[in-house]
């Protein structure tokens, strides 16, 4: 009897899990089935000039589709989510200040300076950049008296003036 007993409990602990596993089984089901019937039921043809000529206005495009967003846009986005997270658990601790003494001024400034530091760096490798690197070209040096009589020198060579 007791052996029955500890099964019929973990029996019931299992059919907690099963509603859970049933909506898994049934997304499963229907992804396959929406992915099957897109393959049997989409035509096979080849698109005809028809299907791929301009709609609406009837111009046809002279200019290619703009460039695609670089990588870079992508990893600014994810590092401003990751700051806002971590800007989230600021806020716990701004409720609970006073009942954490010295040791939660410690840990904040720990994790503040964690923080800092990873902005620093990603500073540093050029995560926050955008575009191409702009590289200063060099100008003209400094006008001096002698750039200026080797420039005026060189403009009234015999060959210039021929």
């Amino acid at each position: 009897m007791c052996l029955w007993g500890v099964v019929r409990d973990r029996v019931t602990v299992v059919d907690q899990y099963l509603p859970v596993l049933g909506l898994l089984l049934l997304g499963i089901v229907f992804g396959a089935g929406s992915l099957i019937a897109s393959k049997l039921l989409a035509p096979h043809q080849q698109a005809t000039a028809a299907k791929v000529a301009p709609y609406e206005c009837g111009i046809v495009p002279e200019n290619d589709p703009p460039a695609r967003f670089p990588v870079r846009f992508y990893l600014v986005a994810m590092i401003f989510i990751i700051f806002d997270i971590e800007i989230v658990f600021l806020f716990p601790f701004a409720v609970v200040f006073r009942q954490l003494g010295n040791f939660g001024i410690v840990e904040i400034l720990v994790f503040s300076g964690v923080v800092f530091l990873s902005l620093a760096y990603l500073r540093s490798v050029g995560g926050l950049t955008w575009g191409p690197i702009k590289q200063l070209v060099k100008g003209m040096p400094a006008r001096t008296s002698e750039s200026t009589i080797a420039r005026i020198s060189a403009d009234s060579s015999p060959e210039r003036a021929a």
